[in-house]
């Protein structure tokens, strides 16, 4: 294992050029949820996605018909992590308090559940046919899908084991967590080869970037942090993004831009190569939501940005790079 003790970064102030050639359209405001909205996910086609919630109701909708929300399960508790598995097309439900459930979702049948923990799932992510859980006991657990066992597990920590990012190029899976530490493990044992203190607070999302060469990580101490893979997860520059945590973050289909979204209300869009803010979406400029902006999902359907919030709603943007 190797350890890394990064300095302490300096912070980056933001650079406003070029905002005025974006322009930001709020398209629809789908509502049916009862409770906040943790969980976007992808379905098998550009237009259509799920989302789950507090209530516990896992939904699917339709981008080409936004008003036609059809619910999928009712779960007893929250739902925070959703996950289609590709290869099965099952969608795997993270139950909070009680373990994963795998769902038909096209016929809206259970196909089986697994009791992993006593705790909350924060994430779900899957390689081939192994599914990665991260759960608020600090354990990441692997799964196989077809035989619905557990095939590994690393406990580093009994801090909350936040968010997974995976990268097929290293083969390794990379872990934020709410002791402020990122840690790297190997996809086939699970061995731990890096970590280190990333952030002052809990790390809420990781993604690594299209070309598998850096890792962008968010915190709850409102910062944009991104590291240099193949340098051994060296630090390679830090933004104060935004004014409290930053909840999720997702990249362009074109793979030059991402967006951030915050418990500040906002959702931010970004340039990749110069980790420049291009566009703050908010209420006030642009009607956008009224509380926390919990998951974003940018979508291959014309572009179209998809967000949802603790206000119970689900946003669906149209950007336009002129």
């Amino acid at each position: 294992m190797t350890c890394i003790n990064s300095p302490k970064l300096s912070a980056l102030s933001y650079s406003y050029s070029g905002m005025s050639v974006i322009t930001v359209n709020r398209l629809h405001n789908l509502t049916g949820h009862r409770d906040c909205i943790y969980s976007l996910q992808q379905a098998d086609r550009p237009n259509l996605f799920f989302s789950a919630s507090g209530d516990g109701m896992v939904a699917l909708w339709d981008l080409e018909k936004p008003d036609e929300g059809t619910l999928i399960a009712r779960l007893p508790n929250s739902v925070y992590a959703l996950h289609r598995h590709a290869e099965t097309d099952l969608l795997v439900v993270g139950h909070n308090y009680d373990g994963i459930h795998f769902i038909d979702w096209q016929n809206k049948k259970p196909e089986g559940s697994l009791h992993l923990t006593s705790a909350a799932i924060f994430d779900i992510q899957h390689v081939e046919n192994s599914l990665f859980v991260a759960d608020g006991g600090g354990a990441v657990t692997r799964v196989d899908v077809l035989t619905q066992m557990i095939t590994g597990r690393n406990q580093s920590t009994e801090k909350s084991a936040r968010t997974i990012a995976i990268n097929l190029k290293t083969g390794e899976l990379a872990v934020g967590y709410s002791d402020c530490f990122i840690r790297v493990f190997d996809l086939d044992t699970l061995d731990m080869k890096y970590e280190w203190k990333a952030h002052e607070n809990s790390v809420f999302t990781l993604r690594y970037t299209p070309d598998s060469n850096f890792l962008l990580s968010g915190s709850r101490d409102a910062r944009l942090k991104m590291w240099d893979v193949l340098g051994g997860y060296a630090p390679v520059t830090e933004v104060v993004a935004h004014m409290y945590a930053i909840n999720h973050l997702d990249f362009s289909p074109d793979s030059k831009h991402f967006v951030t979204c915050s418990m500040d209300k906002s959702i931010k869009v970004w340039n990749l190569d110069e980790l420049r803010l291009l566009k703050v979406i908010d209420k006030g400029r642009h009607a956008g939501h009224g509380t926390s902006v919990n998951k974003l999902l940018w979508t291959n359907h014309y572009g179209q940005l998809v967000s949802a919030s603790d206000d119970r709603t689900i946003s669906v943007w149209n950007i336009n790079f002129e």
